[in-house]
């Protein structure tokens, strides 16, 4: 099931991918959960119920994809946590070792933004980098999970943009300003459920811009795989229903290109994920 959140006639609502549209699930069944955080803490009964909805829908419940607007699967997570240095090709892009440990930093929701939207150049800078990541997205409240019952807390997987401001990740020991601009965590279109993704450590992952390709990889470059990952973060957090688990980015981002590639006002960058999807956003400068 591919699950989306979206606004249609100026109200948000719950979707599903159909193969006439996008399903408006409540409108199928108004016993479900209005929201994605709703749906995801109903656990395994509630997707089970919107899976049933999307099947059920019929032409009247169906909308047309380009009559609405996408909006992040989640857009309002408790957390959005970004892994960093995750793939071996990026690791030796960029002449580091390979980490011993797990590098984690956060995003805020005022980076989310969903499939179509702007990312916006800053007026602070133009150091505005791309960076495509697979994430996936927490279903079940978790706390001390191991590796081995780690996938059981996950929802399913998305698209995700880690537009990164390069001076101002640049400034300072710690990346957040960085990282933190408005409208640089494109995110979705839809949230796939994880039985539709069997192997997401074996996923080509592409990034482009205007059709030139910059970034090409595999999911099988990650240094900590989603298991390692979901033990490491929920042995000190407790992972909520919604939260986002950005992955990490391979080899081929602007900064460590020569020249330097910079995202530009104009230009349409994009995420490709096998089995995921695709993320496109077009850029806008500020103002």
């Amino acid at each position: 099931m591919r699950l989306c959140t979206f606004v249609s006639s100026g109200e948000r609502r719950l979707g599903a991918q159909t193969p006439g549209g996008i399903a408006d699930l409540c409108a199928v069944d108004s016993s479900l959960p209005r929201t994605m955080l709703e749906l995801l803490a109903g656990g395994a009964a509630a997707l089970a119920q919107a899976q049933r909805a999307s099947q059920a829908a019929g032409a009247e419940h169906v909308v047309a994809p380009g009559a609405v607007t996408l909006l992040p699967p989640v857009p309002n997570p408790s957390k959005i946590i970004c892994i960093g240095l995750n793939y071996r090709d990026h690791a030796a892009e960029v002449g580091l070792e390979l980490p011993e440990y797990v590098t984690a930093f956060a995003k805020w929701p005022n980076t989310l933004v969903g499939d179509g939207a702007p990312i916006v150049i800053p007026a602070e800078s133009n150091r505005v980098d791309y960076e495509a990541e697979l994430a996936f997205v927490i279903g079940t409240r978790a706390r001390h999970v191991g590796e081995a019952d780690a996938y059981g807390v996950i929802a399913g997987y998305t698209c995700f943009n880690d537009v990164s401001v390069r001076d101002y990740q640049a400034r300072t020991s710690q990346w957040t300003l960085g990282k933190v601009f408005d409208t640089h965590g494109p995110c979705g279109p839809f949230l796939v459920t994880r039985d539709e993704v069997p192997d997401p450590g074996h996923l080509r992952i592409r990034c482009s811009i205007d059709g030139e390709t910059l970034q090409d990889s595999n999911t099988d470059q990650l240094v900590f795989g989603i298991p390692r990952l979901v033990a490491e973060l929920c042995a000190v957090m407790t992972l909520e229903p919604g939260d986002i688990v950005a992955t990490g980015t391979p080899a081929g981002v602007g900064t460590s290109r020569k020249p330097r590639r910079w995202i530009k006002p104009g230009e349409r960058v994009r995420v490709e994920i096998e089995g995921v999807g695709a993320l496109e956003n077009p850029a806008v400068a500020a103002g």
